[in-house]
């Protein structure tokens, strides 16, 4: 799927997809997909790679896509806590893009977009783009549960999460890496205070 650049709107916006992941071979995460169903909107890719030692960063680069930019990263486990760790490791991954973008599209290893959804997707960021109180667009989620047989619908599965932010690094990856805050103070820690971007 393709989508015009050679329109004025078009044009005007940049797009940079980040994710972050480790062991995907030993636990089957299917990132190399998750990548791939957002690649088609997104102009740079930067992927965190833990140190692993299963092929996770031979599984990434084989995905052979030009904008993809890999950023080798160790694991701080003394956050494991509250999956701490996780937004430590998304907030690596959006760190490494470039400021020239303007909407970053975050998607985790087990997510995965439906291209039907991309135009819609991509009208959004250009609808939003001169909106300065815009800073995150927020995504309905549908959760399999076991099977794509069974989908979980109870309070425990959320129903809507921020996904595509600004690039303002104020912005951080929050508690276990689910959604995003911006932080108003220059603490960058994954448990520092700050709003939400979307209400």
């Amino acid at each position: 799927m393709s989508f015009p650049h050679g329109t004025s709107n078009f044009a005007a916006m940049k797009v940079a997809g980040f994710t972050f992941i480790r062991n995907a071979v030993r636990y089957d995460y299917p990132v190399a997909e998750a990548i791939q169903s957002i690649l088609p909107v997104c102009d740079y890719f930067v992927v965190a790679v833990g140190k692993s030692d299963d092929g996770t960063l031979e599984l990434v680069r084989s995905i052979g896509d030009p904008k993809i930019h890999i950023v080798e990263t160790e694991w701080n486990d003394s956050l494991r806590e509250g999956g701490r760790v996780l937004a430590e490791e998304t907030n690596k991954a959006f760190d490494a893009i470039p400021p020239e973008y303007d909407w970053c599209f975050y998607i985790q290893a087990d997510e995965c977009v439906h291209e039907a959804d991309l135009p819609a997707i991509r009208a959004g960021m250009e609808r939003w783009l001169h909106d300065p109180q815009t800073e995150g667009l927020l995504f309905d989620y549908r959760h399999f549960y076991g099977s794509y047989d069974y989908i979980g619908v109870s309070r425990r599965w959320y129903r809507r999460e921020v996904r595509i932010v600004r690039n303002d690094k104020r912005i951080r990856s929050y508690r276990d890496a689910q959604g995003f805050r911006r932080n108003p103070s220059p603490d960058p820690s994954p448990e520092g205070r700050g709003d939400a971007c979307c209400p």
